[in-house]
């Protein structure tokens, strides 16, 4: 194919996209959309052309297939913008939607190598492994891995988890107020056991998060990995040029007690915002 072919290839399948697009936020959710030969009949173009653009909109989680029936818009992304509030400490706003959680393992494990240098403990020390899965209008969306030493939290049990939150729990029952914390973001994909408990095939695309988290005293109480669906989940921030922030907007945390925090040269990093999963 020569360039003036490619070039207009390209044209014709972004025009294509931006159509479905304006249709899709035209549309209710569930609502089907035209099958592909109707689409090409209309809009004039080659059916390769249409379903380079119809794929392009299902892996970015607007269009969903199902086999023998057609395409449908997909239910929208949950948004969640990653700033901590004063009155729920680091949970996230759970903005719209029915939020569940429920906890799928709850297991005193050795903390091992790679928790045990996250949470300041010997390999050999004794942590709690809380797995709890995150549910939004009876669709599992992610995955929380919670890691915490076991003597912070002497006591407790799977069902003190259930509809509460880890950090008010920390709080009310063990004298320990979060503070601050390390995370990381970035893209990975499902594995079989993820697949499973999300409903996704295995390799579906997603989001990681990994943070670590210390109270008030600077002491490690947790390591979380969590795993959200990328079909269902974006993040939202907020920036402003530290010289005109607002009081109280971020958060500055040191990194001496994160390795992956360190920036050679510098004593702090300053963050906003961070999404902190209670």
């Amino acid at each position: 194919m020569t360039s003036g072919r490619r070039e207009e290839s390209s044209s014709k399948r972004e025009r294509i996209r931006e159509h479905l697009r304006d249709l899709v936020e035209s549309l209710e959710v569930g609502s089907a959309i035209p099958s592909e030969r109707q689409l090409c009949e209309e809009l004039g173009v080659s059916r390769p052309t249409v379903r380079s653009a119809v794929d392009d909109l299902v892996r970015d989680g607007l269009l969903v297939r199902q086999h023998g029936r057609g395409m449908f818009v997909a239910a929208p992304k949950i948004a969640q913008e990653l700033t901590p509030s004063a009155s729920a400490g680091f949970a996230p706003k759970r903005v719209g939607g029915r939020w569940n959680s429920r906890t799928v393992d709850f297991t005193r494990i050795s903390a091992g190598a790679r928790v045990g240098r996250r949470l300041r403990l010997s390999p050999a020390d004794p942590v709690l492994r809380i797995t709890r899965l995150r549910i939004v209008d009876d669709v599992p969306i992610a995955i929380d891995t919670v890691f915490v030493p076991e003597s912070l939290v002497p006591g407790l049990r799977a069902q003190d988890l259930q509809g509460s939150s880890f950090y008010q729990l920390l709080s009310t029952r063990y004298t320990i107020e979060v503070d601050e914390a390390v995370q990381s973001i970035e893209p990975t994909v499902t594995d079989e056991d993820e697949s499973a408990l999300l409903g996704v095939p295995v390799h579906f695309p997603a989001l990681l998060f990994e943070r670590t988290t210390a109270d008030s005293t600077g002491r490690i109480v947790e390591f979380t990995h969590s795993v959200y669906r990328g079909d269902r989940y974006r993040i939202l921030t907020r920036l402003k040029l530290s010289g005109h922030q607002a009081p109280g907007t971020s958060l500055t945390v040191s990194g001496a007690w994160d390795d992956s925090a360190h920036v050679p040269g510098a004593d702090t990093i300053t963050t906003d915002p961070y999404f902190l999963q209670d």
